[in-house]
């Protein structure tokens, strides 16, 4: 039997947690707050995160080296941003040998690194130890066991099974994929897209609207991810347009929920209140994604704009106005 350690106790973290438990694998939570350790070790259960949903008897520490003693695979499931500063700390209780799995989805603020790679420079880990997760899993249909599907990606294809035999549940149906950059540029830049489509939804605008910002920004995300060395079909799956789709429309989305109430009017503060105070990854990776894109001499309409939006002072309306007023080219 593998044995996970889960590094964060917010939605995703904890609906995975259940998933990999439920599938059989022996699976530690570690959470920053003793409280929430305590209530997820007695009473199988996040109220802060997930109040209605019932979790497998699973172990729960605020101490890391509890959670990760003899841990297989290693599950970040902390925001983006916050990574580097948490890796820092645990780097030194990882196995050695331990798979390090990431769920979080983000380009770093200043150094445009993709997840994988800010773990590689912290921890010192092969990049062949290295996977992340990404595909459409809305975490609140997870947990309540709605079947959805995912793709762990890896460089070393016995790793990134070992990881999908430890999660596979008859609701959860993980596959494997070698494009570690693919499904990291899918997963960072559909929470910009996402932002724009629920703005779009919050000023009033109807289905064409929301599906040409998927189809456009679809378009967009293929172009960097082709530039920074991602396989374009991976964009075609479901760590591609199956995790945009499902972010871009689902009223469970954060950056939609919190766009749209930009859309309406809305302030960041008042958005915030939309997302009940959580993060909101596109918030900050509008900037980085636009950054990185300068980088690369990629052409990012809808992430130049949401970045506008949100970091400039921009309205929702002037955005439309001006992706509109853009020159007319072939598609």
């Amino acid at each position: 039997m593998a044995r996970a350690a889960v590094l964060g106790a917010g939605s995703w973290g904890t609906a995975f947690a259940k998933v990999l438990a439920e599938a059989g694998t022996e699976t530690t939570m570690w959470a920053r707050r003793p409280e929430v350790a305590k209530v997820l070790a007695t009473e199988h259960r996040n109220p802060w995160y997930l109040p209605d949903v019932a979790l497998p008897p699973l172990a729960a520490t605020d101490d890391p080296a509890v959670a990760l003693d003899g841990a297989d695979i290693v599950v970040l499931a902390v925001p983006s941003q916050s990574l580097r500063a948490n890796l820092t700390a645990w780097k030194d209780l990882i196995p050695p040998e331990a798979t390090l799995l990431s769920l979080a989805k983000g380009i770093e603020t200043g150094t445009l690194l993709r997840m994988s790679q800010v773990i590689a420079e912290v921890s010192g880990a092969d990049p062949s130890r290295i996977a992340v997760l990404s595909g459409p899993n809305l975490s609140h249909e997870i947990a309540a066991g709605q079947p959805a599907a995912t793709v762990i990606a890896c460089p070393d294809v016995a790793r990134a099974e070992a990881v999908q035999h430890a999660c596979a549940t008859g609701y959860f149906r993980p596959y494997t994929n070698s494009d570690v950059i693919g499904c990291e540029i899918g997963g960072a830049c559909k929470n910009v897209i996402a932002l724009a489509c629920g703005i779009a939804s919050g000023m009033g605008l109807g289905d064409n609207s929301v599906a040409t910002l998927i189809t456009r920004g679809l378009a967009e995300i293929i172009r960097l991810g082709v530039a920074v060395g991602a396989e374009p079909v991976t964009f075609a799956g479901l760590a591609g347009v199956g995790d945009l789709v499902a972010t871009c429309t689902s009223p469970l989305s954060r950056n939609r929920s919190f766009g749209r109430a930009l859309g309406a009017g809305g302030t960041m503060e008042t958005a915030l209140q939309a997302t009940h105070g959580q993060v909101v990854e596109g918030v900050k990776s509008c900037t980085s994604v636009r950054a990185l894109a300068a980088a690369h001499g990629v052409e990012m309409p809808l992430t130049n704009a949401v970045h506008q939006v949100c970091h400039e002072g921009l309205s929702a309306a002037e955005a439309v106005g001006q992706l509109q007023g853009r020159r007319l080219k072939s598609e």
